[in-house]
């Protein structure tokens, strides 16, 4: 079983940035997509952008293209997401997710929440206008 652990939310102005980490022991040593995927109130779950662990894909919705970053920290073990110019249509519940990735080489992962099996609580962010 796969815990994940979401840190680094808060409150921040438009414009602004923050940096969402999401910690997991085994991530490093193994396959895994690891999704950072967010929720607004009253809509539906998007996601944001994934990172294969096994190898260099990464990829992006339009929506943050360009302002967000996801990556590995090798020195904390997890895989965080460094957001820039921060808009108040960022604000919302931010999760990680991960699943295990089968086969061998490098892997594209996909942002469809289905696929991904573990999730943690989430950590909320709110941009201010």
């Amino acid at each position: 079983q796969v815990q994940l652990v979401e840190s680094g939310g808060g409150s921040v102005q438009a414009g602004g940035s923050l940096t969402l980490s999401c910690a997991a022991s085994e991530l490093s040593y193994r396959r895994y997509c690891v999704g950072w995927f967010r929720q607004a109130p009253g809509k539906e779950r998007e996601g944001v952008a994934f990172l294969f662990t096994g190898g260099t894909t990464t990829d992006y919705a339009d929506s943050v293209k360009g302002r967000f970053t996801i990556y590995e920290d090798n020195a904390k073990n997890t895989v965080d997401l460094h957001m820039n110019s921060l808009k108040p249509e960022d604000t919302a519940m931010y999760y990680c997710a991960a699943y295990r990735a089968g086969g061998g080489g490098n892997f594209y992962c996909g942002l469809r929440s289905s696929e991904y099996q573990y999730w943690g609580q989430g950590t909320q962010v709110t941009v201010s206008s």
